[in-house]
C-alpha cells in the first residue's frame, strides 16, 4: 500500500552525526518537525534551527516552499536564516581580514536564498554592504564577494534601487572606468550598473552621467567574452531606457540627420567596427547570451527608424515636397523645364507617373499611410543620392516601357519598406530568449538603407522575371518576401554575401523550391499512392515516436526563469532508459554532453503524470505577468502536471526542443503527437519512403518474353505489391 500523499520520506544530516531517516508529515507545522529532529540529536533551542536542502542551491525550507520536497530528498539541519544573517552581519564588520573574507564568501552564496535575503535586508544588511563599497577599502576577492552579495540581494526586489546613493554609483562606475581592474569585480560592476539603469528611471540619469558608451568600448576589445557581453548589455540598457528626445529627434534632412547623443553613439563607425571585429569576427564562437545581446542591440538600433516609419507626410510641407522634387530631378535631369506653370505642372504629373507613384498629381499623398510613412521616402532618397546610377536605371528602364510590364518604382519602394519593417520587426521590443541577430547589419554604417537598396533591385529583377503587370503586384511582393526571408535565414555575413544569396534565389529557384516542398507534402494524389501512404504512416509514426523517446532519454538542458541572463542557472531533465521515470536536477553551468542520472537528484514516476499543458495554460506563464506578454517565451513554455497537484515547468531553449519534448511526453502518455515538427517529419519520411518504393518499382526490369511456341502463346503478368 503506497504511503499517504502528505507523507514524504527524507534524510536529514547534521555535521558529525548519523543522518536521521524520517517520514515528514506535511500537515504538521515545520517548527514541530524541526523540534523533533533537534531532540534526536539532543540539540536545544530548536527555534534557532531550520532545514535546508543538502544539494543544489541549498535553499532554506519554509512553510510556503515545503510542498516541493520529494521522497528521497536529503535535507540538512542548519542555523535559522535570521541567526545566520545576524552572525554574518557581525562577521563582515569585524577587523580580521581572513574572517571577513570567509564571511563575505558565505554571504555571497546565501544571498541567493530569498528567505535569508529577507532577514539580512531587514537588519540593514544592504546599507552595510554599500558602506563597505563606498569606503574604498575592499579590493580583490573581498570586493568581488561584496558586490556579488549586493547584487544577489537587490535582485530579490525586496528594496528599491532608488535608495542607492550617488557615492555608491560613483564608486561602481569608477571600477568600470579603471583601465586595470579584476575581471570578477568588473563583471559585477557592469551587472550592477545595468540593473540600476533597467530598474530605476532616476538612476538612469545618474549612471548616464558617470558612464558613457565611449568608455565601454574598451571593454569590447578584450579577449574575455563574458566582459564583452556585460558591456554590450549595459550599452543596451542605456539605449533602451534613454528618454525619447535623447534616443531620436525628428529628422530635418534625411541625408543630413542630426541624431541625438545616444543614437549617434550607437550608429558611430567606431562602435560598430569594434563589435564587428572583436566580437562577431573574433576567434571565439558566439555564446547564446552574447548572441542575445547582439540581437537586442540590432533591434534597438532598427527601432530608431520607428518615428519616421510612423510619421505621415504633410502634403502642405514644402520641405517634404522638395524631397519628391529632388527624386524627380535626379531621375529626369537634363530634360527641358517648361517655363509655363501649366506646362510644368503637366510635365511633373507625367514624371510622377513614370516614377511609379499611385497619385500622379500629388505624390505626397502616397506617403500619408503608416507604416511606412516618411521612412519609405528616406529610403528612396538614399538610393537616389548614394546609388544614383542604379536609381536612374530602375526608373528609366521602366518608364520607357509601353507593354504594361513596367515596374512602378514609387509604389514598390513604399510597399517594400513596409515589408522590411515587418520582417525586421521595427518598433517592437526585443524578445526574451531570442538570439536572431544578423552579422551583416554590423558591417555597414547605413545597413538599413543598404539593405533596402539591395532589396529594391531584387524586386525590380523579380518583376521582370515574372513578366508581371500592375495586376500581379501582390504576387510579386509575396515572391520577394520569400526571397528575402530565405536569404536572411542563411545568415549572410555581409551585404555582398546577401546579394550572392539573393542571386541564387531567382524566381525560377523559388518555383522549384515551392514545387519540391509541395511534392514532399502532397506527393501524388492517385488512389494507389494514397493507399500506400496510409499503409506506411503507422510505421513512420512509430519510428518518430521512438526517436522522440530516445531524445528524452538523452535529456536536455533548460534555463531557469527569473535569473539575470549573464548569471544563468540551469537544470537538466531526462527520461530513464526504461521510460518509467523522469529525472531532473539543478546544474551550476550548461553541460557539454549527457548528464548522468546520479547527478539528477529529483524524479517523477511517469505513472504519476496526469497531463502536459503548453503556452498560456502553463502555471508559470500565468504567474509571470511580464512573460505573458512575451510571445516567444509563451510559445516555448510547457508544463508536466503530476500527482498530487504538482507541476514541473519548462521553457525550451528553442522551437525544435519544444517540439521534441512535447511530442515525446505525449508519446510517453500514449497520446497523439501533434507538433509542427512531427507533421513535417511525418510528411518528409513518408515521401522519402514512398519515393524509395516507387524507385524500386521503376528499376525492376521486366524480362523479355521467350520466342513464342506455336499454339502455346506466352503470357507475362507483372504486379507490384505495395505492402
Amino acid at each position: 500500500m503506497p504511503p499517504p500523499a502528505d507523507i514524504v520520506k527524507v534524510a536529514i544530516e547534521w555535521p558529525g552525526a548519523n543522518a536521521q531517516l524520517i517520514e515528514m508529515d506535511q500537515k504538521r507545522p515545520l517548527s514541530s518537525i524541526i523540534r523533533e529532529v533537534c531532540d534526536g540529536w539532543s540539540l536545544s533551542g530548536s527555534e534557532q534551527f531550520a532545514l535546508r536542502y543538502a544539494d543544489g542551491p541549498q535553499l532554506y525550507i519554509t512553510e510556503q516552499s515545503r510542498g516541493d520536497i520529494k521522497n528521497g530528498t536529503i535535507l540538512r539541519l542548519a542555523i535559522s536564516p535570521g541567526r545566520a544573517a545576524r552572525q554574518l552581519l557581525e562577521r563582515i564588520q569585524c577587523h580580521g581580514i581572513d574572517a571577513r573574507l570567509e564571511a563575505l564568501k558565505e554571504l555571497a552564496k546565501l544571498s541567493a536564498d530569498p528567505t535569508f535575503a529577507t532577514e539580512f535586508i531587514n537588519m540593514e544588511g544592504i546599507a552595510t554592504l554599500a558602506r563597505l563599497v563606498e569606503s574604498g577599502t575592499h579590493f580583490g576577492e573581498m570586493l568581488a564577494f561584496t558586490l556579488t552579495a549586493f547584487l544577489e540581494l537587490m535582485d530579490h526586489g525586496i528594496v528599491s534601487w532608488d535608495l542607492i546613493s550617488l557615492s555608491f554609483i560613483k564608486q561602481i562606475a569608477g571600477y568600470v572606468n579603471q583601465p586595470m581592474v579584476d575581471v570578477s569585480i568588473l563583471q559585477r560592476s557592469l551587472a550592477i550598473l545595468e540593473s540600476m539603469v533597467l530598474n530605476s528611471h532616476n538612476l538612469y540619469h545618474r549612471v548616464a552621467q558617470e558612464i558613457t558608451v565611449g568608455q565601454l568600448i574598451g571593454h569590447l576589445q578584450v579577449s574575455n567574452q563574458e566582459i564583452q557581453t556585460y558591456a554590450i548589455a549595459l550599452i543596451n540598457a542605456l539605449f533602451l531606457k534613454a528618454p525619447e528626445d535623447r534616443r531620436q529627434e525628428a529628422y530635418t534632412n534625411p541625408l543630413d540627420q542630426h541624431l541625438t547623443e545616444m543614437a549617434s553613439t550607437l550608429a558611430q563607425k567606431h562602435l560598430r567596427s569594434i563589435i564587428l571585429n572583436h566580437v562577431i569576427r573574433g576567434n571565439r564562437p558566439i555564446k547564446a547570451e552574447m548572441a542575445h545581446q547582439l540581437y537586442v542591440l540590432q533591434v534597438l538600433t532598427f527601432n530608431l527608424l520607428e518615428e519616421r516609419m510612423m510619421t505621415k507626410m504633410d502634403p502642405n510641407d514644402q520641405s517634404q515636397r522638395d524631397i519628391i522634387f529632388e527624386l524627380r530631378r535626379i531621375a529626369f535631369d537634363g530634360e527641358n523645364d517648361p517655363t509655363g506653370t501649366e506646362k510644368r505642372k503637366a510635365m511633373y504629373t507625367k514624371d510622377y507617373k513614370m516614377l511609379g507613384f499611385t497619385n500622379h498629381v500629388n505624390p505626397a499623398m502616397d506617403f500619408t499611410q503608416t507604416p511606412p510613412g516618411m521612412l519609405a521616402l528616406d529610403n528612396m532618397l538614399y538610393l537616389a543620392k548614394v546609388h544614383q546610377d542604379t536609381y536612374i536605371r530602375i526608373v528609366l528602364e521602366n518608364s520607357s516601357r509601353e507593354d504594361k510590364h513596367e515596374c512602378p518604382f514609387g509604389r514598390c519602394a513604399i510597399e517594400l519598406t513596409r515589408m522590411l519593417c515587418e520582417i525586421l520587426q521595427v518598433g517592437e521590443l526585443p524578445n526574451e530568449g531570442c538570439n536572431d541577430y544578423h552579422p551583416m547589419f554590423f558591417t555597414h554604417d547605413r545597413a538599413w538603407e543598404e539593405f533596402f537598396c539591395v532589396c529594391i533591385q531584387l524586386l525590380n529583377k523579380t518583376w521582370k522575371e515574372m513578366r508581371a503587370t500592375a495586376e500581379d503586384f501582390n504576387k510579386v511582393m509575396q515572391v520577394v518576401r520569400e526571397q528575402i526571408t530565405r536569404a536572411l535565414a542563411m545568415k549572410p555575413s555581409s551585404i555582398d554575401q546577401l546579394k550572392n544569396k539573393l542571386r541564387g534565389l531567382n524566381y525560377s529557384e523559388i518555383l522549384r523550391l515551392r514545387q519540391s516542398e509541395r511534392m514532399s507534402q502532397d506527393d501524388f494524389q492517385s488512389p494507389p499512392i494514397i493507399e500506400l501512404r496510409e499503409r506506411i504512416q503507422p510505421e513512420i509514426l512509430e519510428l518518430i515516436k521512438q526517436q522522440r523517446l530516445n531524445r528524452l532519454c538523452e535529456g536536455s538542458c533548460f534555463r531557469k526563469l527569473g535569473n539575470r541572463r549573464r548569471q544563468e542557472k540551469f537544470w537538466f531533465c531526462r527520461l530513464s532508459l526504461n521510460h518509467k521515470v523522469l529525472h531532473y536536477g539543478d546544474l551550476d553551468e550548461s553541460p557539454q554532453g549527457e548528464v548522468p542520472f546520479e547527478l539528477l537528484s529529483d524524479k517523477i514516476p511517469v505513472s504519476d503524470i496526469k497531463s502536459v499543458v503548453t503556452g498560456k495554460d502553463c502555471p508559470h506563464m500565468k504567474e509571470k505577468s511580464a512573460l505573458k506578454q512575451n510571445k516567444e517565451v509563451l510559445e516555448l513554455a510547457f508544463s508536466v502536471l503530476y500527482d498530487p497537484d504538482e507541476t514541473l515547468n519548462f521553457v525550451a531553449p528553442n522551437k525544435y526542443e519544444y517540439c521534441i519534448w512535447t511530442d515525446g511526453l505525449c508519446a510517453l502518455l500514449g497520446r497523439e503527437m501533434g507538433s509542427d515538427l512531427t507533421r513535417s517529419d511525418l510528411d518528409t519520411l513518408i515521401s522519402m519512403e514512398m519515393k524509395l518504393r516507387l524507385l524500386d518499382l521503376e528499376n525492376i526490369t521486366i524480362p523479355e518474353a521467350p520466342p513464342p511456341v506455336p499454339k502455346e502463346p506466352s503470357s507475362y503478368n507483372f504486379t507490384y505489391n505495395y505492402s
